[in-house]
């Protein structure tokens, strides 16, 4: 490794790009950066394999690479002779590819038998995988998901995957450095998903362009870990090639005895290490904002953007560019339109942004006692295998059955329209997941992201709503 100056004060995204160069930027040509994990999954990794077979040379280091099924496989069970339904021919040997591909090359894989197979994004931090300090990076975007740790954690391309098997590094160009800072608290009902949206409609879908972005102040210190990985799983959304949290002790006791973690005296160890990774009070951020966290409400988007969003109970702004237009016409909504009108066919919560124990715990603390609106379908759909059992010990399960929702196998189900979950043409659905542009959940769907909470609120309701709408409607019966 390349030995970084100590002498200036850095910020933690500075200690860790400089911890991990093995050949510093130049003039010309890009740094080279080592990567301490590497996360694999179905759809981007064969051209990465491919290469390798190619240079006739093998896996580097097997042993920090780490692959699961979740984007092409069904969420339902299989049939009575076992069969899966995949959704086409290609999703079921982009499956078995990737059996094939960590079964040559010695790569540890988290099948349909696994116990913690899930959405990697989630099964990396569950297994103690994911740690403070570490590069990380997988062929999706949404690797950014695992700065929540304090790690440096971002998404590439399929070529790039095979670089990293190759030679377990990286060419990269350093990013810029943002920091922001979230003063105040969280109000009641207010949740990581509502503060994502929030910061993305505040900074533009571009604002984080071309920086990693570091995550400070009370707002973040109050939030979980697994808030604080939605936080950091929205991060690409604004651009931003990564987003981070330095840790502190919610990291720590969310890490202690996890399987591929330390154990014992040296977990202890690791701990006192991994705290010590944090900004120095005087580092340099190329740019800097304040944001007063107190003032975010529950937030619902309206157009084809995580950044086009509102407050529940707002009205849809007047667009101010054809973008903006062309986006309203998309979702057959006016400026000035109360979205309180807008029916919604489909529910779907789970993804790599909201999957996790306390999202389903959040889902059914709404549903509980209350049945979903008739013409809405709604899927809810566990992160991992180990969230879905963990949820049914809870009874979780039976609460979103007896709401009349639908209750799944792990994966990333209808986040994307790749799996045989998919919202239909013309139709609206409030999704828990992270992108809305047009067609991404279905050719002609249109979604509204938001929280789990206001997804079954919306789903209780048949339309946009808030949780508090039907804690009112509720108490007025």
């Amino acid at each position: 490794m390349v030995s970084a100056p100590e002498s200036q004060p850095q910020s933690l995204f500075d200690k860790l790009w400089n911890t991990h160069l093995v050949q510093a930027q130049s003039e010309t040509t890009p740094a080279i950066l080592y990567i301490d994990l590497h996360l694999v999954h179905e759809v981007t990794s064969p051209q990465g394999f491919d290469l390798l077979r190619e240079k006739d040379i093998a896996v580097r280091c097997p042993e920090r690479t780490l692959a699961t099924l979740d984007h092409s496989t069904p969420t339902l069970p299989p049939d009575k002779d076992g069969r899966r339904p995949y959704i086409t021919e290609q999703a079921q040997r982009q499956v078995q590819t990737l059996r094939n591909n960590c079964k040559e090359f010695g790569i540890e894989l988290h099948d349909w038998d696994s116990p913690s197979r899930g959405v990697v994004h989630v099964m990396g931090p569950e297994l103690g995988a994911t740690q403070p300090g570490m590069t990380i990076v997988c062929g999706d975007s949404h690797t950014s998901t695992h700065g929540a740790f304090g790690a440096l954690a971002f998404g590439i391309g399929t070529t790039e995957v095979g670089h990293v098997l190759a030679r377990q590094c990286l060419l990269q160009n350093k990013p810029g450095s943002m920091r922001i800072n979230l003063d105040g608290r969280l109000g009641n009902g207010v949740t990581a998903k509502d503060l994502a949206l929030y910061i993305i409609n505040h900074i533009g879908m571009n604002g984080g362009t071309g920086h990693v972005i570091e995550y400070t102040g009370e707002a973040v210190r109050g939030l979980d870990m697994e808030s604080r990985m939605t936080l950091c799983n929205m991060t690409i959304e604004a651009g931003a090639r990564a987003g981070m949290i330095a840790p502190d002790q919610v990291t720590i006791d969310y890490l202690r005895g996890r399987r591929k973690v330390p154990q014992g005296e040296a977990f202890e160890a690791a701990a006192e290490k991994w705290l010590k990774l944090a900004s120095d009070p005087s580092a340099y951020f190329d740019h800097e904002i304040s944001l007063d966290a107190s003032a975010i409400r529950p937030t619902i988007t309206y157009g084809t953007d995580p950044g086009m969003s509102v407050a529940i109970g707002e009205m849809v702004p007047v667009a101010v560019n054809a973008s903006q237009q062309k986006a309203l016409e998309y979702m057959d909504l006016s400026s000035g339109q109360s979205l309180a009108e807008r029916k919604v066919d489909i529910v779907f919560v789970g993804s790599c942004t909201n999957g996790r124990i306390s999202d389903l715990r959040a889902t059914a603390k709404v549903l509980r006692g209350r049945k979903i609106a008739p013409h809405v379908r709604m899927l809810v759909v566990p992160g991992s295998e180990n969230i879905r059992r963990q949820a049914e010990l809870e009874g979780l399960d039976k609460v979103v059955r007896a709401a009349g929702a639908e209750w799944r196998l792990a994966g990333c189900s209808m986040c994307l329209a790749m799996n045989g979950d998919i919202v239909p043409p013309g139709k609206t659905a409030v999704s828990t997941s992270n992108r809305n542009f047009a067609g991404r959940q279905g050719k002609g769907s249109r979604t509204m992201l938001a929280s789990p909470e206001t997804a079954a609120a919306c789903a209780v309701m048949g339309r946009v709503a808030g949780v508090s709408e039907v804690e009112s409607t509720q108490e007025g019966e």
